[in-house]
């Protein structure tokens, strides 16, 4: 699997990526890493990987049909198949995903469809809940809302703040993630209509 990995901050979930590609946990080359802001720890992590990167403001171009045509331009010219987003904060549209159709994976801090949006952490403990997580799904053109590959609950525990909470979820993001793409890669993923057909064992 050729993958391109889109940022926009401090890339752990990038170098959980980068980790599981060089432990040969997950079957992928890492073909670009693109952020749209210049100033993050991410960018670091794949220079550090010698892994090409890019970054394209988002505010240099008019419109989200321009910026991700760029975008989808420079992913196709490195030769990736499969587009991974891993803390991108920008809302993608039909650009990108016509261009890699049920190729665009996202992870999302929650058990989706509970707490789409930012602040999911947040959403959770307002609301009372006992248990939250993490989901990594396929992107489609609605928010947090495509066909699920894999999720893993994370408790909620007495005294719990929202950096506490996020913390334990990002551990099993890290792990989750790269199992994720490893069932993609090697072929264990069937996306009937919109459901997802096997996934991390």
């Amino acid at each position: 699997m050729k993958l391109g990995v889109l940022i926009s901050g401090r890339g752990s979930n990038l170098r959980s990526i980068i980790d599981a590609v060089q432990k040969d946990r997950l079957n992928a080359e890492i073909v670009a890493v693109l952020s749209n802001r210049s100033d993050v720890d991410g960018l670091s992590h794949a220079a550090a990987a010698s892994i090409p990167c890019a970054v394209f403001p988002h505010g240099d171009f008019p419109d989200r049909k321009t910026f991700e045509d760029a975008i989808v331009a420079h992913l196709k010219d490195a030769g990736a198949d499969t587009v991974a987003l891993a803390g991108f904060d920008r809302i993608v549209t039909s650009t990108l995903l016509r261009a890699f159709p049920n190729r665009v994976v996202n992870i999302h801090p929650a058990l989706l469809p509970a707490f789409k949006g930012l602040h999911a952490q947040k959403q959770a403990l307002e609301h009372g809940s006992k248990i939250t997580g993490v989901t990594v799904h396929f992107v489609d053109e609605e928010m947090d809302h495509g066909p699920i590959i894999a999720q893993a609950a994370v408790a909620i525990e007495d005294g719990d703040t929202e950096s506490t909470l996020a913390a334990r979820i990002l551990r099993e993001e890290h792990r989750l993630y790269p199992e994720a793409l490893q069932a993609l890669a090697s072929g264990q993923l069937r996306l009937d209509g919109r459901t997802v057909h096997g996934g991390p064992q």
